[in-house]
C-alpha cells in the first residue's frame, strides 16, 4: 500500500442493478453475496440505494436490504446511500433504523440524500414534488432530533426504538448538500469523481463551514464513484461499457434499463448522438490496472483530502466485478487492515 493511501478506509456502494434476462430478486440475492464477500475483503461499509420506478434498479427500499445484508453478514458496516429524505416522514425514517440498530448494534449508518423521484410519474406516486427537496436541511434537523430526543418537546411523541441511540447519519451530495452537512456538523459524502474541480470546491465549502456537533467533532470526507480494476486497461475500461450505454439509453429513451453484456453494446450501430453521449459515460472514471488505480486514487484522496472511498462500480459481468474489487482490496490491503474498523 502506498503512504499516501494508507490509513484511507475503501466502501462498496451497491445499487441492485438488473443485468438483462434477469430479474430484480436475482440482483438483490446478489447484492447480499457481494455484502458477504466485501467483508471477507475487509471494506469498511457496504451501503445500499434508494431507487423507485427504475426498470434497472431493484434497490427501492433500502432499510429493508440493510437489514438482510447486516443478517448475512457478521462485522462489515452496513447502511444505506442513501435514505432519500423528502420521500419519507423523518419520523418513520428514525424508527427505521432504529430497529435496524437495536437488531446489529454497532454496525448500522444511516446516509441520506435529498433527492425526489426521478419522473413527474414517481414523485406523484410517492406524493412528491421537486420542491421538497428543498426542506431538506429541516427534515434532517427533525431526523436528528427523533435521535437525540429533541423532537419530544414539540411533538410529545418518543421515537422508538430511536431516542436515545446514536446511528452515524452521512450526508450524500453532489455539490448542494455540503453546506447542509457542513452546518449539521454530519460527515460528507460526495460524488462524482469525474468532476474534480467541482468535487474540489465542494469538499472545500464543507471544511470551511464545518461546525463540529454531537455527531461529528470534525470534518469527515467520503469520496465516491467508479472505480474498476483489472488486469489491463483495456479490461477495466470494459467493465463501465455496460453502464455507459444505460446512461446513453436513458439520456435518449427517457427509461434507465438493465444491464446488457458488454459484448452486445460494442455490436451495435450508435447514432453520432449516441456514440458522443457513449464516450462522454466513459470519460473520467477511475479505472486500469492495479497500479494505474492506486496513482488515481492517490491524486484524488491529495486533492481533496478525503478519509474514506465509497466505490460504486455495476457491470453485467459479475465475475469481473468481484475481480476488480479483489483487486482494489488487493492495492490497499484492505484485508491487513480489517482491524482498523470502528
Amino acid at each position: 500500500m502506498t503512504a499516501s493511501l494508507h490509513g484511507i478506509r475503501f466502501s462498496v456502494l451497491d445499487r441492485s442493478r438488473i443485468r438483462e434476462s434477469e430479474g430484480a430478486p436475482a440482483a438483490l440475492r446478489d447484492t447480499v453475496r457481494l455484502a458477504r464477500e466485501a467483508e471477507s475483503l475487509g471494506y469498511h461499509r457496504f451501503w445500499v440505494s434508494e431507487h423507485h420506478g427504475v426498470p434497472g434498479v431493484a434497490g427501492s427500499a433500502p432499510t429493508v436490504l440493510a437489514a438482510a445484508v447486516a443478517a448475512a453478514t457478521s462485522s462489515i458496516r452496513v447502511g444505506t446511500g442513501g435514505v432519500m429524505l423528502p420521500n419519507h416522514r423523518p419520523l418513520l425514517v428514525a424508527e427505521a433504523f432504529g430497529v435496524l440498530e437495536s437488531l446489529f448494534p454497532g454496525r448500522i449508518d444511516m446516509g441520506l440524500g435529498r433527492s425526489v423521484g426521478f419522473t413527474d410519474g414517481v414523485r406523484r406516486a410517492l406524493g412528491r414534488g421537486k420542491e421538497d427537496a428543498e426542506r431538506f436541511a429541516d427534515q434532517l434537523a427533525e431526523l436528528l432530533g427523533w435521535f437525540t430526543g429533541a423532537q419530544t418537546a414539540h411533538a410529545e411523541v418518543h421515537a422508538r426504538p430511536a431516542e436515545g441511540l446514536r446511528v452515524p447519519p452521512f450526508v450524500l451530495a453532489t455539490g448542494e448538500g455540503a453546506s447542509v452537512a457542513a452546518e449539521a456538523g454530519l460527515p460528507l459524502v460526495i460524488g462524482d469523481l469525474r468532476d474534480r474541480e467541482r468535487l474540489r470546491a465542494a469538499v472545500d465549502t464543507y471544511r470551511t463551514a464545518f461546525r463540529p456537533s454531537v455527531w461529528a467533532e470534525e470534518p469527515y470526507v467520503v469520496v465516491s464513484g467508479t472505480v474498476a480494476v483489472a488486469g489491463s486497461e483495456e479490461e477495466a475500461r470494459r467493465l463501465l461499457v455496460p453502464e455507459a450505454w444505460s446512461l446513453v439509453y436513458a439520456r435518449t429513451q427517457g427509461e434507465f434499463p438493465p444491464l446488457p453484456p458488454a459484448e452486445r453494446v460494442e455490436a451495435l450501430a450508435m447514432t453520432e448522438r449516441q456514440r458522443d453521449l457513449y464516450e462522454a459515460a466513459l470519460t473520467g472514471h477511475v479505472y486500469g490496472t492495479e497500479e494505474q488505480v492506486g496513482s488515481a486514487l492517490e491524486q484524488v484522496v491529495a486533492e481533496t483530502g478525503a478519509q474514506e472511498v465509497l466505490v460504486t462500480t455495476s457491470t453485467h459481468d459479475r465475475a469481473a466485478l468481484r475481480d476488480s474489487y479483489r483487486r482494489l482490496a488487493r492495492l490497499s490491503h484492505l484485508a491487513d487492515g480489517a482491524a482498523r474498523r470502528r
